[in-house]
């Protein structure tokens, strides 16, 4: 009997700030909680367009799903909202770079996120 896979959320959030232009977020479910990277320029949908990611908090499962407007807090007044979400499988995860298969409304396909420690960020592209 084979065993089933472990279904894995991501979730791609959009953010407004008072006083930023809008970016985006990537979770990715792991170990209970999302990892997370920001995304000054959104995230690329086209293969080989590489973006800066920068690594960020971890954030608990529930607080990473949430939508709405930011009442405390440094960020008061920031609007979040769901831009993407779905599952996605692992093909790789070390310190240094993680692939991974999204199967997302809007984002399908493989992504990699490369840590480069000569910019101290991490890349992320599409395959």
């Amino acid at each position: 009997m084979s065993e089933e896979p472990i279904t894995k959320l991501f979730v791609i959030s959009e953010y407004q700030g008072l006083e930023t232009a809008v970016r985006h977020n990537l979770r990715l479910e792991r170990d209970g909680v999302f990892q997370c990277w920001g995304l000054p320029k959104g995230i690329p949908e086209e293969p080989g367009v590489r973006r800066v990611a920068v690594s960020s908090a971890e954030r608990d499962l529930l607080s990473g799903l949430f939508e709405g407007k930011i009442s405390t807090g440094p960020y008061a007044g920031a609007k979040i909202k769901i831009w993407d979400m779905g599952t996605y499988e692992t093909k790789s995860w070390s310190n240094t770079k993680k692939e991974v298969i999204l199967h997302g409304k809007k984002l399908r396909g493989e992504y990699v996120l490369r840590w480069m420690d000569e910019m101290y960020c991490w890349l992320l592209w599409k395959r």
